[in-house]
């Protein structure tokens, strides 16, 4: 699932070509759970407007109109924005690149799995948002609306400090990679993140949030905001299906400490990396370097 930081690499990539530019058409497709405003009004409420910004509030996108309205997009588990020129295999579905020849397959055409398609008046490139799983979220909020999702979030992760870490897990027994992944504490840390900034602090997943010291709590606030700010400035992680706006992969899967590498060494001290379950999230972490 894509985290802050790919949420952040796609804005950045994607808002020159969202924003000034008046929508002549959005194409959407068939009503699905991925619609939270029924498809045909949204497509109806799009025509002619134009996105004055577009911002990052966690792991979501608040797209903002010149009718003072505003687009909520999530990128769920395997949601992708991208623009019409971006070319890569990873846009194609397996079977696609199992039936393209290798030439074709980092073309891409608008398929099944493409629920918004953004076309611009000056007819330059054209916005797409494809989400295979259909998890991700688009949402069209009138003025002044407000959204339950975004009301709940917490503090931005790339501002987090030890002081407010600590008050919000002092007294929990919840294991503090539970309390990391809890979006009401730290709006945008998910797995990946979690597991490296935990590394990073010398601190085991499964230690219950109120055994934490407070020294500690300033290591893990102070890892949290450096292994996002790195993954950003690397492009994010292209594990799965995440890849940037442009077509190309993100860098910072190659540097991962501890996230998904079970059974294989710590780069740091040479023992295998380990493997546990906590809040039904796998979580890998190294049994000598953190405790």
């Amino acid at each position: 699932m894509p985290e802050l930081p790919e949420v952040e690499v796609t804005r950045r990539i994607i808002e020159p070509l969202l924003c000034g530019r008046p929508l002549r058409e959005v194409v959407v497709s068939k009503p699905s759970y991925f619609f939270l405003t029924p498809p045909a009004a949204l497509r109806r409420a799009l025509k002619g407007r134009t996105i004055e910004r577009l911002e990052r509030v966690g792991k979501y996108l608040l797209a903002a109109m010149d009718n003072h309205q505003r687009l909520l997009l999530h990128l769920g588990m395997t949601g992708q924005l991208f623009s019409s020129n971006a070319h890569s295999p990873r846009l194609l579905s397996a079977t696609a690149r199992a039936t393209l020849a290798p030439e074709a397959q980092s073309a891409f055409a608008p398929d099944l799995h493409t629920h918004l398609c953004f076309h611009f008046v000056d007819g330059g490139p054209s916005v797409f948002f494809r989400d295979v799983r259909k998890f991700g979220k688009v949402r069209l909020l009138g003025v002044n609306e407000k959204d339950p999702r975004l009301e709940k979030l917490g503090p931005d992760a790339l501002s987090i400090d030890g002081q407010t870490l600590r008050q919000a897990g002092a007294k929990r027994k919840t294991p503090i990679k539970a309390l990391l992944l809890d979006q009401g504490v730290l709006a945008g840390v998910g797995n990946i993140y979690a597991d490296e900034a935990l590394s990073i602090a010398r601190v085991r997943p499964a230690r219950p949030a109120q055994k934490v010291t407070r020294t500690e709590w300033e290591g893990i606030a102070a890892a949290v905001r450096q292994v996002l700010a790195r993954s950003i400035e690397t492009g994010g992680s292209s594990i799965s299906d995440y890849l940037r706006p442009d077509g190309k992969d993100g860098g910072y899967q190659d540097e991962r400490r501890v996230y998904g590498r079970e059974g294989e060494p710590c780069k740091a001290c040479g023992a295998l990396i380990e493997r546990m379950v906590i809040a039904t999230r796998s979580s890998c972490y190294c049994p000598r370097c953190q405790r």
